[in-house]
């Protein structure tokens, strides 16, 4: 069995777009902060369902981008999670704020609402909530309410989450802002890095604006410090080749997803906890397994792609274990889950023969 490579298979499945898009540009003499950004803004704003979005270099600089647009800074306590991508916490640290870790649900993997409670009860200086929408799952809406009262900005980090929902509201509209990501692996991604912010807050939209571009309200005439976090009209126009086939996109993860469950559910293996309501969309396809580093070995040795998404929670890499702050508990529901996690095979362009060929090695395995 081959598995293909998904980015390179995500380009071939839009190939002729994608291409006519690049031409398109080229042949444009607009390559930066034209109409391809323009459109793309408009469209994906209107597909997440927000009035606003703004592209930027990358998702790390979303997340950035966000807090500073709310006023976040140097001192200010973040809340997120430590069972992330490292970007999550450094777009903290980049706005000068310190991150607060925050243990998770054992069975989604995102945010704990009752640690998250417990631990704004016992921390002054928070500020601001970041909210991970982990592997296509949302977190729970509860922990958006809890930050509501407590006084927080609430930022989405949306990385992974392009399309998901809980009874209808899509994430990326919970928040203040919302931080995407549409590095190539993403269920909406680029050939390369890009990223956005989107919000219907008007004034945040506008701050968001000013900062990706030097603090500009002007050309050439800095208001406030600013970056230069710019999406291209390249990557700006192969998203828009892209956008029109997210939805199908995300429910054919959806139908291998459904494979995979039917067969491993009542096995060794656990699959995704799906709430009641939650339109989870695939990112990642992550069971826990008993013995996981020797299951990961075997598959390997029979060609499958399988993966651990994350090998090691952030407070415990190097660049951070020992300096960072914890919650309330401590974080041994996301400490537990890091030796467990198992990520199959997952894109849409995948054949029901290759899940198939994974199940088969599963059972094998088991």
């Amino acid at each position: 069995m081959r598995f293909t490579f998904h980015p390179h298979a995500d380009y071939l499945a839009h190939k002729d777009a994608i291409d006519t898009a690049i031409q398109r540009v080229l042949a444009s003499g607009h390559y930066i902060l034209g109409p391809e950004v323009a459109g793309f803004e408009a469209e994906f704003a209107a597909a997440i369902g927000v009035d606003q979005c703004s592209g930027v270099g990358n998702g790390t600089d979303a997340i950035h981008l966000a807090l500073r647009a709310c006023g976040i800074g140097a001192g200010d306590k973040v809340v997120t999670v430590s069972h992330t991508a490292v970007a999550t916490v450094t777009a903290i640290e980049l706005a000068g704020a310190i991150p607060l870790l925050v243990d998770i649900d054992p069975a989604t993997y995102t945010l704990d609402p009752q640690k998250l409670e417990a631990t704004l009860r016992s921390n002054s200086g928070v500020k601001a909530l970041v909210l991970v929408h982990l592997y296509g799952q949302p977190a729970d809406p509860e922990c958006v309410a809890i930050a509501r009262r407590h006084g927080l900005r609430v930022i989405e980090d949306c990385a992974q989450a392009h399309g998901s929902a809980v009874a209808g509201r899509t994430t990326g509209t919970w928040g203040d802002l919302a931080a995407f990501s549409f590095y190539p692996t993403k269920n909406l991604g680029t050939i390369g890095d890009g990223g956005a912010v989107l919000t219907s807050d008007a004034e945040l939209a506008a701050r968001v604006r000013r900062l990706h571009q030097y603090g500009w309200k002007e050309r050439y005439i800095s208001y406030e410090p600013g970056l230069n976090s710019r999406l291209d009209e390249l990557h700006a126009a192969i998203l828009r080749a892209k956008l029109v086939t997210l939805r199908a996109d995300n429910a054919r993860r959806a139908e291998l997803a459904a494979i995979y469950t039917r067969a491993l559910s009542g096995t060794a293996y656990t699959p995704p906890a799906v709430p009641a309501g939650v339109t989870h969309v695939y990112h990642q396809y992550v069971i826990r397994a008993p013995r996981r580093d020797a299951l990961l070995a075997a598959l390997s040795a029979r060609g499958i792609p399988a993966a651990i998404h994350y090998p090691q929670p952030v407070h415990l890499q190097p660049a951070y274990a020992g300096r960072i702050a914890l919650g309330v508990g401590g974080l041994p529901a996301t400490e537990r889950a890091c030796g467990e996690i198992l990520s199959l095979p997952m894109h849409p362009h995948l054949g029901e023969d290759a899940v198939q060929y994974v199940l088969a090695a599963l059972r094998e395995l088991a």
